[in-house]
Order: C-alpha cells, then structure tokens, then sequence
C-alpha cells in the first residue's frame, strides 16, 4: 500500500458523502407560542380565584408530562433546565474537562484521558480520582452522582474548574485548575480489521458527527482492501434519522427505498439512495439485538429488504415512531410524534402499544426475556398476518422491531446466581478498577489486548476477584464460582483492558469469542452474506 492509497480511500468516500447530504435532513425545529385551550383556561381560571396563591408555572410542569404521556411511548415533554443537557448526547461536542470517568463507590475515578483534552495537557492520568471541585468536598452518597458530576465538570469554554485529585502511590492530594474547553463526543466504539480481510465497526449512537466518523471508518477499510464489511449496531438506541439514511445510502442502489414516514397529519415521505455510495457490491453483515432501535433499525431493515446483506443477532426494540422537536416559548421543548417508520417493503418498525400505558411497553423486553425470545428462535411469535416480501422475494414479518436472517441466542449457560450477584451489585468493575490502579505501572507497559491476556492468565486473578467479593458480603460458592470460572475471567480481562487500555482494545478482546461477531465472520468467510433468492 503507498503512502497516497489512504488519502485516495478517503476522496472516494467523501464523493459518496457530499453527493449523499441531500439526505441528511430531518433535524429542523418549530417554535411554538401559548395558543389559548381548554388547558390554560382552567390554570387561568385557578390563578385568579383558588382559594390560597398558587404557582402556576408550576402546575404546567407537572401537567404537560402526564398529557404528553397519553399519546404514546416516545413523545415527551422536556423541562427548559434539561433541555441542553437531553440535547448535548447527540452533539458533536461539548465544553468540559477532557475526561471518561465512572463512579465507584460514591467517588470519581477517571477510566481514561482524551488525548489532546484539558486534562492531559494539565497532566492528569488514567486511575485519578477527582475527591474536591473548587475546594469543596465531592464524594460521598447523594453528592457525587452522575448527574452533579457532569454539571460539575461540564461549564462555558474557557471557563476554569479546580480539582483536588487522589492518585495511587501519592500521600497528599494533588491540585489541578483545568480549563475547559471544546470536547469531541465519538459515536463510533471501535474500527478495525478483522483477520486482514473484514472490516468492523462499532456504532454506539447516531450523533451530529457519526457520518464523519463512518466515512473516517470506511476510508480505512478501502485503504486496507477489505474484503466485507461488519456493521455492529448492538446497544444503539438510534439517534439522527438523517444520519442513518446517509449510512444506508452507502451501500445501495441509486432507487432503493431506504425508508419511508407517514401518518394521519404528515404527508408520506419516500427517501430513497442516490446511487453515489462507494461500497454497493461491498458483502455487508449487520449485527442487532433487542437494544436497537430506532434509527439502528432503519438500516437493518433496509439492508433487509434490499436483499443487500445479512442481519445477524436477535429481533430488534420497535422504535418506529418519528420525534420532532417543538420549542415552547419558555425554552422548554416537546417532541411529538409525527409519524412511522416503514421499511421499504412496507412494515411499520414500531411494535404494538397501548396508548397512556408506558409501564407496560417499558416492560416488554423482560416479557421477551421470560418467555425464552433471548435463547429460542421458536419463541419469537411472528405475525402471520403481516407477512412482507423483500426485493428477491424473501418472506419478511411484521408486528414490530426487525427480525435477523441469522438467530444467534444470548449465551446464559454457565452463568450463576453467584456471577449474576456478582454483575448486578457491580463488584467485577470495582475490582477491576481497583486491580487496574495498584498494578498500573506494569499493565501500562503491556500492548495490545493479547499481550494484556497473556499477561493476566498468570495471575490468580479470578481468586483475588472471589476475596475482594467475599469482602463486601458476597460469599464464596466454590461449585457456582467453578462452573463460572470462564465467564468470571472474561469480564474481569475485559474490564481491566478497558481500564488501562481503552475502548478499541476492550472491544477487539471481548469479540474473540463473541458468538454473533463469529457467526457473521463465518457468514463473510462463505461469501454468503447476499441473501439468496428465496424459491
């Protein structure tokens, strides 16, 4: 490969992406003023004559989320003080400090630096634990949660925060004033070749900034002459459609429907590929789960009815409804649903609801967990009335979510109520993080997850993890612990590779020996991963 074959892989993927930003769309807001109702008349009526004085403004609030919620799931009403924070998730970025950090034990640690950030360049490291903000003590329950934390750290550009920090091996607390500044926010996990020949990428969410991290990814690949291509949407909740249709648009045909909206108040909206994408022969493996939703299963239901490539893992959410942000003119915001999702052929995404009952749709997927959907392709019910045909004809169903070409079950064999107390109370990433600060200047020298795992299968390391277990009231069962030696070795090599060496590696280990990442290697290893015609 010369050294100019990187930079032509980008130009070519960026043709396809300017050539696709007719698509991106969909992210306009409408602002709203009061309009007189039934609703404001009563509060009107209330404020001028309820017997004792009354808050009004806050009656609205308690009001408008019980309306909202009577219409469906997913349309809400966010309170003016939350709306920058609901925003800033799908934000290219942020102003803030520059680090990842967990709570553990009702205090900061910081699992890892950005690199280029604030804090690494105030010289802040991987392991810190953040005990005082500007001089005022932050540990302890009910003071650092998640929430506090980011409000603590997050603030204006340019604006400085100070931090009384614990690190391992220091006696005294160590001071640091940081500045903040802008944060880039990755929607992407990881990106990398699996085995020289497959592509991969992990997508977590759709964000403002996820297509440029896509064409970044698949630059790459080109660059690398990969042979296919893994798309691992497990876990994303959705996020941009207008993101997702530029995805989709690189892999299909110029006139294949990528998706369409409609309902009773909004016209039908067909949007279809433009022909421009640069991977449209590219063999394409999406893998799903019960977690994917959304804009997630826009692409696995287009890449399915198009017969363009093979969906892998378990029936998705059924998020098919379409927000759209309407400003109030007090700040606060209201996304309404407006319409559905349908796949090209015709099925609607969203599952079955009833509406004002969101306990028991919030409910459903432990339903699916119960009556076995996780483990048994058997116990999924599919709706033999709504029955649907792909491009080549194939038979697709609909009632909700996206239903894989290839069922791979959730893997619960060997899993205990000893590993189950262990994962639920979060004792494996305690100790890991714990392990990972006292022995941080040797697994720092390791490189790469098969040098880390190399390293720790000498350690003793699943005993150490059961006295540290036993020592906040987890009691040893040595039947359960040797049934689930594997699996409790797993999760601590994964948790301590993530703690020392980042995301990208965490990822790579724990896809060794992933069952759906393997299936869709098999898949692409066959040349089977274009759907036959169905006969």
């Amino acid at each position: 490969m010369n050294k100019y074959s990187g930079l032509i892989a980008i130009a070519a993927v960026l043709f396809g992406f300017f050539a696709g930003t007719q698509l991106a769309g969909r992210k306009n807001t409408i602002i709203i003023n009061s309009v007189d109702n039934k609703i404001s008349e009563v509060l009107g009526i209330i404020d001028a004559n309820y017997v004792d004085s009354t808050d009004i403004d806050s009656i609205a609030e308690k009001c408008l989320p019980k309306v909202i919620s009577e219409l469906d799931p997913h349309s809400v009403y966010i309170p003016q003080k939350d709306v920058e924070e609901t925003n800033s998730d799908l934000q290219s970025s942020f102003s803030g400090i520059g680090i990842r950090f967990t709570i553990q034990e009702d205090t900061i640690h910081i699992s890892d630096i950005i690199p280029g950030g604030p804090s690494e360049k105030a010289g802040m490291l991987a392991g810190d634990r953040i005990i005082k903000v500007n001089d005022t003590l932050f540990v302890g329950k009910g003071v650092c949660t998640d929430d506090a934390a980011m409000k603590k750290l997050k603030g204006p550009k340019g604006s400085y925060v100070k931090l009384g920090i614990q690190r391992y091996g220091e006696k005294d607390l160590l001071d640091f004033t940081i500045r903040r500044d802008d944060i880039a926010v990755e929607s992407i996990d990881a990106t990398y070749m699996i085995n020289g020949k497959w592509g991969y990428v992990r997508i977590e969410r759709f964000a403002e900034n996820t297509f440029g991290e896509f064409v970044q990814a698949l630059a790459m690949f080109m660059s690398n002459n990969a042979q296919g291509i893994i798309i691992d949407l497990r876990g994303n909740g959705g996020g941009y459609m207008g993101i997702a249709l530029e995805m989709a648009n690189q892999f299909l045909d110029r006139g294949d429907v990528i998706v369409y909206t409609e309902g009773d108040n909004s016209e039908k909206i067909i949007e279809k590929a433009n022909g421009y994408g640069m991977f449209q022969k590219t063999p394409l493996v999406v893998l799903v789960d019960e977690t994917s939703a959304s804009a997630s299963e826009i692409i696995a239901g287009t890449i399915q009815d198009n017969d363009r490539g093979t969906i892998i893992g378990r029936r998705t959410f059924g998020k098919g409804l379409v927000q759209q942000p309407f400003v109030l003119s007090d700040g606060s915001m209201m996304r309404l649903t407006i319409a559905r999702y349908h796949t090209p052929s015709g099925r609607c995404i969203q599952k079955p609801y009833t509406k004002g009952e969101k306990g028991t749709y919030e409910l459903d997927l432990l339903e699916r967990y119960n009556r076995g959907e996780f483990f048994s392709e058997d116990s999924i019910h599919q709706n033999e009335e709504l029955v649907y045909k792909t491009k080549k004809g194939r038979t697709v169903y609909g009632g909700g979510g996206i239903m894989p070409d290839i069922f791979v079950s959730s893997d619960t064999a060997n899993v205990t109520s000893y590993t189950q107390e262990a994962f639920s109370r979060g004792l494996i990433t305690r100790f890991a993080l714990k392990y990972s600060d006292r022995n941080r200047p040797t697994l720092s020298k390791l490189k790469g997850h098969e040098e880390m795992a190399r390293h720790l299968d000498t350690q003793p390391l699943v005993d150490e993890f059961v006295k540290f277990a036993d020592s906040k009231g987890l009691k040893p069962r040595h039947d359960l612990i040797a049934k689930s030696n594997d699996i409790l070795k797993h999760a601590l090599y994964s948790n301590i590779i993530y703690q020392i060496q980042g995301m990208l590696e965490h990822v790579k280990y724990i896809n060794l020996d992933d069952p759906t990442v393997q299936k869709a290697i098999e898949v692409l290893e066959e040349g089977k991963a274009f759907p036959a015609v169905e006969r």
